[in-house]
């Protein structure tokens, strides 16, 4: 067989595959496991605070910077440019090499000697990790019609609270039983075994494939369209209203989200009174149960309500952030609460706990539940040849501010406030971070009064 003839008969199977149900939700579960891989070596940091700071003598502030600034700063600035690529080559193979490169240097984290040399491994774990994202964004978008790509979305976004619950599980007690470095070195190694399985079973869809009408006809076979300059792409968003409100409302609500995720661990620790391997079973636990459940119920409602008004998908996550903040303040507080309700009790006894626990299920839920339908709106302020780049910027936004500013905000305001409260330094930092959902909630009802006019079909 010619060249040309393996590349049409290639092209054509991965086009039966894409209409294939079955391999359909099998690249979406496969795209989840890389998410959970994501965030899994993305988030551990969180749950190994308190080893690293005893090692290293660091301050809050420092920590900060290790799980902010450190990732951040390239993960946010190298997805523009990989997301060009991913829009005009393979975004399997940049998603293939993302993942083995940010798992690798996960693992190099494990030999860390000190404050500089983690700082570095840390920012080489960004530098995979933003060619994990976007190109997944798109992928998903080219798999799914458009019915049903708010699911698919909020679907995959199931890798966060997987890879969170399972870094402060996993994390945590590899921890407390072989040291800290072993937990960086077996996650990191785990990734790096399932890239091959990535590249050998997932197959790129034909872009815009599923954007045409199920009335349409079906024509022959034609070039791919190509993707457009960056330029034009920037020069599309950057008159939308919604594109600006839409990513800046995401970074606020992340700032508190990704900062608030890094520090619990180390909350429960400090006010609770928590062990490390208790926290890891005590946390995972809140995430992964709080953090499913919020982000399907956010894809769902989106995908139900947005066939009747664009204006559901900023709507929905704006309602769920007024509703979190209290329910964050009042689970923090859950010793005082049962402290009325049984005098004498202790305050971080098991009952404290317990309603702890129930409580801040609702947040962790409410604060994901932006993911599935600000992603799917994102994906509609553009065609199908610029989704990859899209989705780039808006994550460069959401990044750059969320995970940087987020965790080394919480980590400085807590030394700020250490003369004041001493240990209990965290807890009203964290209260302060809680302006920030306030924000979000403000910028996603602005947006809701322009996205229907800044939408692509």
């Amino acid at each position: 067989m010619s060249e040309i003839g393996a590349a049409k008969a290639e092209a054509a199977a991965v086009d039966a595959r894409a209409a294939s149900p079955g391999y359909r939700y099998y690249v979406l579960g496969i795209l989840i496991l890389i998410y959970m891989l994501n965030f899994l070596d993305r988030q551990i940091i969180g749950i190994l605070a308190a080893p690293l700071k005893a090692e290293f003598n660091l301050s809050d502030t420092q920590f900060g910077l290790l799980g902010g600034l450190a990732f951040a700063l390239l993960y946010s600035t190298l997805a523009i440019p990989i997301a060009w690529l991913a829009d005009r080559f393979s975004r399997v193979w940049i998603m293939t090499g993302a993942l083995t490169i940010w798992s690798g240097f996960t693992a190099l984290c494990g030999v860390a000697g000190g404050f500089g040399s983690l700082f570095l491994c840390r920012m080489g774990v960004g530098i995979g990790e933003a060619g994990g994202v976007a190109p997944a964004y798109s992928l998903i978008s080219d798999y799914f019609p458009k019915s049903q790509r708010a699911r698919a979305l909020a679907a995959y976004a199931f890798g966060i609270p997987l890879g969170m619950a399972a870094g402060t599980l996993v994390g945590g007690l590899l921890a407390a039983t072989y040291g800290w470095r072993t937990a960086f070195i077996v996650v990191g190694v785990l990734g790096v075994l399932v890239a091959p399985v990535l590249r050998l079973t997932v197959k790129d869809p034909k872009r815009g494939g599923l954007d045409m009408e199920p009335s349409a006809p079906v024509a022959a076979p034609v070039e791919a369209p190509k993707a457009p300059p960056f330029m034009q792409v920037v020069r599309t968003l950057a008159p939308k209203p919604s594109f600006w409100l839409l990513s800046f409302g995401a970074a606020a609500s992340s700032v508190c989200g990704y900062g608030v995720a890094a520090w619990l661990p180390s909350f429960f620790m400090r006010s609770f009174g928590l062990s490390l391997s208790q926290t890891a079973w005590y946390y995972s636990a809140i995430v992964l149960v709080g953090g499913v459940a919020g982000i399907w119920l956010g894809g769902s409602m989106a995908d139900r309500l947005g066939k009747k008004s664009k204006s559901a998908y900023p709507l929905t996550p704006a309602i769920a952030f007024l509703i979190s903040v209290p329910c964050f303040i009042l689970a923090m507080n859950s010793g005082a609460v049962v402290g009325a309700v049984m005098p004498g009790s202790d305050p971080n006894g098991f009952a404290s706990l317990a309603l702890a626990f129930a409580i801040f299920l609702i947040p962790t839920g409410l604060n994901l539940v932006w993911l599935g339908p600000i992603t799917a709106a994102v994906q509609h302020l553009g065609g199908p040849t610029m989704r990859t780049t899209a989705s780039a910027l808006f994550l460069l936004i959401n990044n750059l501010l969320g995970i940087a500013v987020g965790i080394y905000y919480f980590g400085w305001m807590s030394d700020l406030l250490r003369p004041a409260f001493g240990e209990e330094s965290l807890r009203w930092a964290i209260y302060t971070g809680m302006g920030f959902y306030l924000l979000s909630s403000a910028l996603f009802i602005c947006a809701s009064r322009t996205l229907k006019k800044d939408w692509v079909d």
